[in-house]
């Protein structure tokens, strides 16, 4: 087609697929949601000359290091923070879903540091991501968790969805920015998160540390930030918002930070990270159990289930990017050798853009939005350069995986 069609949030024009996972060029890198709006343009997944993802090539890299010398670093800097007087160490964010449960039983138990575990809960629990959350802690481990505004999460919500089509948006925000407050808070100087999110496509440079940019956490002046795509003053004239109501959202201030000395390292810089052994290691010692059916636009059934939300959200990435969740999770199938290429491609074409209708009318009632609402906002958020209607009418992506697609 000879036409050249809008990108919308700044994608690459031309739709490309590395060619040794099933990921696009269309895959947006993690950013600082703080200054998340409707028009911000997204930093995207890079392809080499060879047209291999950078996701791949960090998979390739972790063949070549020295895991014995990265965890002999993690003794050195654990032996830093170590309490001589029983007091908590470190910080462990998390749900209790497999990722945060390795984290913290590790560094308990085989390192024999003493973390306070945090949860930032999701918006609607499933009931096995309560019972995941609840044996994790039975499991041996104290933990705070933090229950913000409920009137304030249901409209922040809604908002995400109305002016960015990222249902988590906020939420993701405060869940982020929970650690360093309580680590301020409590006295301690280290958090732990698990991987790095160059692990999934975020530049490959990101993986020469063990620390995350404080830019994702801190922030200097209020006028800087967004919530669900508005300003707090937008917020506050239209909906009424009071800054003491958001404040729970919001990350320390820079001078905060500067002055506690707090430093977030990933685990999984130090211990080599691959997610089907952390989720077996989650199961053997903190009672971490998957769910008990597919999760709807994948074919797994252990990774992000907690909350009732989760599926709409990698749906909504499949709008808005042309990835569903199943991209997701066969890429990092592939990268890791768990399965090939081919039947990568097989799994995407079967499951990608499954519409997740098992939570879907009780996530409506919760904010208050109309269901035919929210599919004109699917419609008014697929950028033209990735979806067309074919003969009958119907949306279809112009590119994918399978080669299938309208234009392909």
């Amino acid at each position: 087609m000879s036409e050249k069609l809008e990108a919308y949030y700044g994608l690459p024009q031309e739709v490309k697929f590395c060619t040794k996972c099933v990921i696009s060029n269309q895959r947006p890198a993690s950013a600082v949601e703080l200054k998340h709006q409707k028009d911000s343009k997204k930093t995207t997944m890079n392809l080499d000359e060879d047209g291999v993802c950078d996701a791949c090539r960090v998979a390739e890299n972790k063949e070549n290091i020295n895991w014995k010398e990265r965890e002999d670093k993690l003794l050195e800097l654990l032996d830093k923070y170590r309490s001589k007087d029983g007091s908590y160490d470190c910080l462990v964010p998390g749900s209790g879903g497999k990722d945060s449960a390795y984290q913290a039983h590790v560094l308990k138990y085989k390192y024999g540091m003493n973390p306070l575990t945090i949860t930032w809960p999701p918006i609607l629990y499933t009931d096995y991501g309560y019972k995941n959350w609840k044996n994790w802690i039975d499991s041996g481990f104290d933990n705070i968790s933090f229950n913000r505004n409920g009137k304030v999460m249901k409209l922040l919500t809604r908002l995400s969805i109305e002016n960015l089509f990222h249902p988590f948006q906020t939420f993701m925000l405060g869940q982020k920015n929970l650690a360093p407050k309580l680590a301020a808070k409590y006295g301690i100087s280290l958090i732990f998160y698990g991987e790095n999110e160059a692990e999934y496509g975020n530049p490959i440079a990101d993986t020469s540390t063990s620390l995350r940019d404080k830019s994702f956490f801190s922030y200097k002046h209020l006028d800087d930030i967004f919530l669900a795509g508005l300003s707090l003053k937008e917020l506050r004239e239209k909906y009424n918002v009071e800054h003491q109501d958001v404040m729970s959202f919001l990350p320390p201030t820079e001078q905060e930070l500067a002055g506690s000395d707090i430093q977030v390292h990933y685990l999984g810089y130090y211990l080599k990270w691959t997610p089907q052994e952390v989720y077996y290691y989650a199961v053997e010692n903190t009672g971490f159990k998957a769910r008990p059916f597919r999760t709807q636009g994948t074919y797994s059934k252990y990774n992000s289930i907690d909350d009732k939300i989760d599926d709409l959200h990698y749906y909504t990435t499949f709008i808005k990017f042309g990835l569903g969740r199943a991209t997701y999770d066969a890429s990092q199938e592939i990268r890791n050798k768990h399965i090939t290429r081919e039947e990568g491609v097989a799994l995407v074409n079967r499951f990608d853009g499954e519409f997740p209708d098992r939570y879907f009318s009780e996530i409506m009632e919760y904010i208050e939005m109309d269901p035919e609402k929210f599919h004109r906002l699917a419609d008014e958020f697929r950028s033209p350069h990735l979806w067309g209607k074919d003969d009958s009418g119907n949306w279809k992506l112009r590119h994918n995986v399978s080669k299938n697609g309208l234009e392909d």
